[in-house]
């Protein structure tokens, strides 16, 4: 009697026929007879394998515990080296982490494994790769999980952290301070900019001011000397003989005894003299 299996997408059987592969049967019903077939199922979908922590020693001689995951998928074209290269793929693929990681840490420093854990990925998975694919294997990813160094090498450092964090606080308050400073002196050269500006601005006010106040000035005084002008246009010569002999009234009521007139203040009187004695 014959049994039918209903195979998922992700779901092979590797039949045997009286013992001899008869290659991968799914998905969909297939047909197993008693006896005659025999196979065990294969999930062809992405799994996960948790790489148990252990010890490994750096290049520098550290002790240092890690353990991580392995994401690996049988392939569908090979799947049967999955069944006839290797009798348990999984515990193959363990062993074959566990020996790797101690490889690859070995030719490592302590420090770069601590701070290049992408790097360490990277590499398991290529060599994990390389080597699980005769048995139809496909490692798609390997990511550390956790990494414990020693409890000694641990408090060292922390203390290193601790005193980075104290630096870099330094470092942070030096640049605020640093930055205060320059706004403080930038606001300072501002506002000194400004001030002289602004005394630039009254200086110049202030000489246009006299600028100004000079050209009313000589433009009165010019006003004035033009109507002197013409009012003098206008004054007789009897007029000016008067002026003339109020002046010299105002001479001999003086105490000075000797007087010298000019010839051109003589010129000026005989106008007056030649009426006088016409009359």
């Amino acid at each position: 009697m014959a049994i039918l299996n209903f195979l998922k997408d992700y779901e092979r059987i590797a039949r045997f026929r009286w013992g001899n592969f008869d290659g991968l049967k799914g998905p969909g019903p297939v047909f197993m007879i008693p006896i005659m077939h025999s196979g065990p199922k294969v999930d062809l979908r992405t799994e996960v394998i948790d790489i148990p922590r252990q010890t490994n020693i750096t290049k520098d001689n550290a002790p240092i515990a890690i353990d991580f995951l392995i994401y690996l998928r049988v392939m569908e074209e090979h799947a049967d080296r999955a069944i006839l290269q290797v009798e348990d793929y999984r515990s193959a693929v363990i062993g074959l982490a566990t020996t790797t990681l101690r490889a690859v840490i070995g030719d490592i420093d302590l420090d770069d494994v601590l701070s290049q854990r992408e790097r360490i990925n990277n590499l398991l998975r290529d060599k994990l790769d390389s080597e699980t694919e005769r048995w139809g294997i496909k490692v798609t990813n390997v990511e550390i999980r956790e990494i414990e160094p020693p409890a000694d090498i641990q408090e060292a450092m922390n203390r290193q952290m601790s005193a980075e964090r104290v630096r870099r606080a330094v470092v942070r308050e030096a640049q605020g301070t640093r930055e205060a400073a320059i706004t403080v002196a930038e606001g300072e050269k501002q506002a000194a900019i400004l001030t002289a500006e602004g005394q630039r601005q009254s200086e110049i006010l202030h000489a246009e001011g006299e600028k100004q106040a000079a050209i009313l000035r000589a433009e009165g005084f010019s006003s004035a000397l033009e109507l002197i002008e013409q009012i003098a246009k206008n004054i007789s010569g009897d007029t000016l003989s008067l002026q003339y002999f109020e002046t010299l009234k105002h001479i001999g009521a003086s105490d000075s005894t000797k007087y010298i007139l000019p010839m051109e203040f003589t010129n000026a009187l005989k106008p007056f003299i030649n009426k006088t004695q016409v009359e």
